[in-house]
């Protein structure tokens, strides 16, 4: 009778390490995604907001300035406000 469901007498045990290793796949498989986030994040920094022209603030600025429509000093303080 306990070779019915193919354990041969160590049922319990079989179930144990099954259910050992069904975790220790979940965990691995949480840590690899997180793991993988992190690592996406860090080497790809979010580019400056757009706006409906597809330029940036900075870009915007620095075509003002370009064309004169904003002197040095208002640039420069554009720039610093826009934090670099």
């Amino acid at each position: 009778m306990g070779h019915y469901f193919g354990y041969g007498g160590m049922g319990g045990i079989g179930m144990i390490v099954g259910l050992v290793l069904t975790i220790a796949f979940i965990v691995g498989l949480v840590y690899l995604v997180v793991w993988a986030v992190r690592r996406l994040s860090v080497n790809n920094p979010l580019p400056a907001p757009l706006n409906s022209t597809g330029q940036s603030a900075r870009d915007i600025a620095q075509v003002r300035y370009a064309k004169g429509e904003i002197n040095r000093d208002e640039y420069l303080k554009i720039i610093a406000d826009l934090g670099s």
